[in-house]
């Protein structure tokens, strides 16, 4: 089946919808030393959330304090909620990622969208764990920060915020009754949530191939996109 065409940024938006999952590719050697780690095609994953008549936001992790929280609007680390469209935005032009997201078919019903905003009322604003402990949790962190010191990073920032935004997801998703409770969310890293991999999912739920996704204005795109 042919991928699908790209759609730009302005569309995606409109089209987006809570639980669907949003994902980034980058090509410095930090962004390559995490794809090689987890076998994975992306190094960054968050998921949308789309309340009545508000734009469609981004919940997810980062190091960043590039956008206010719109959960509190202040500038902060760790886990956050962002304006969807602003954070693409970012993560295209400040990061040089490539951006894909990935419809999910589920009904979001009052009672599974509560479960999404406990969700995010409970963790907004957690810090990033510490390097140990995040260490100890999730499988291959240690050679992730082995390689990201060959490729030039002396620090081990990335691989914190490779894992964490993808246990933000994962827990979200738990919430939602659409990923096993009994499996610890430092299993999960973004490349489980691309579509070469296998992730069950519960209740039915499915989540659809991947779109790409541009940036409306061209001479802002990430070069070589």
């Amino acid at each position: 089946m042919p991928a699908p065409q790209p759609l730009l940024l302005s569309q995606a938006a409109e089209l987006t919808r809570t639980g669907d999952i949003w994902l980034f590719r980058g090509r410095s050697s930090a962004d390559r030393a995490i794809q090689t780690v987890t076998n994975s095609p992306v190094n960054h994953v968050g998921m949308a959330v789309v309340l009545d008549d508000l734009p469609p936001l981004m919940w997810h992790a980062e190091l960043g304090r590039s956008l206010p929280d719109v959960w509190v609007g202040e500038h902060r680390r760790g886990a956050q909620l962002h304006d969807l469209s602003s954070a693409v935005t970012t993560w295209v032009t400040r990061y040089g990622q490539r951006a894909w997201f990935r419809q999910l078919d589920f009904e979001v019903d009052r009672a599974t969208e509560d479960a999404v905003l406990r969700t995010i009322a409970r963790m907004d604003g957690t810090p990033f764990p510490s390097t140990v402990g995040l260490m100890g949790r999730w499988v291959g962190s240690k050679k992730l920060v082995r390689t990201l010191r060959r490729s030039g990073r002396t620090d081990e920032a990335v691989a914190l915020e490779t894992a964490y935004c993808a246990e933000i997801v994962a827990m979200t998703y738990q919430a939602m009754e659409l990923l096993p409770g009994d499996r610890q969310p430092s299993w999960y890293d973004p490349g489980r949530f691309w579509s070469g991999d296998s992730l069950s999912l519960q209740r039915g739920a499915t989540l659809g191939g991947e779109i790409r996704v541009k940036l409306d204005d061209p001479t802002t795109e990430d070069v070589g996109a």
